[in-house]
């Protein structure tokens, strides 16, 4: 499997190897002994399996605090994805910057996003399929979110915030200037 590294380096993008011969291809989405010795050491505990039906269906920013926060490795089975992993670590160097790329069915690529990052993506094409595993159960009293048009992240999505499909709970989201005021608050 090749790591291929990102602009924000926790972040990694997963090529695996694909054995064709006249059958097709197999290949190997998943090796915990070889990923840990990439730094990718996680425990999966749930699978999710999201679908799409529009072009254009944004989801996000969402992460779950801790103790619940949760390391992702997403895939797309079926269409393409705009998919974007925020910095969310107050003690990170690279605290609110992100890092977006392109995920498509037919490469076979995936997406690791560790704990401590807010994740979100927008569908490309109509009829989108898309599986991620994740390191901690969901857990409702720890989830939260950040808005996905907030000025201050600079995040290029490809449509317009009028243009997606977005739920109200999406838009209606906290900046992370606001959710970062509010956790220092809370620590007064």
């Amino acid at each position: 499997m090749e790591i291929v590294p990102t602009a924000l380096p926790e972040v990694k993008l997963l090529r695996p190897v694909r054995h064709r011969d006249n059958r097709g291809w197999f290949s190997e989405s998943w090796n915990r002994r070889q990923l840990a010795r990439h730094g990718i050491d996680a425990d999966f505990v749930q699978d999710n399996l999201v679908h799409s039906g529009p072009n254009g269906v944004l989801r996000g920013l969402h992460y779950q605090r801790p103790p619940a926060a949760q390391g992702k490795l997403i895939a797309v089975l079926r269409g393409s994805i705009h998919d974007v992993a925020v910095d969310i670590r107050h003690s990170s160097p690279n605290y609110g910057r992100h890092v977006a790329l392109t995920l498509q069915a037919g490469d076979g690529e995936l997406l690791w996003i560790p704990p401590g990052f807010a994740h979100g993506y927008c569908t490309l094409v109509p009829d989108c399929l898309i599986m991620y595993k994740v390191t901690a159960y969901y857990d409702p009293k720890a989830e939260a979110g950040i808005r996905f048009d907030d000025p201050a992240l600079g995040i290029a999505w490809p449509l317009t915030a009028k243009a997606v499909v977005a739920t109200a709970r999406d838009r209606a989201l906290p900046t992370l200037a606001a959710i970062r005021g509010a956790a220092a608050m809370a620590q007064v």
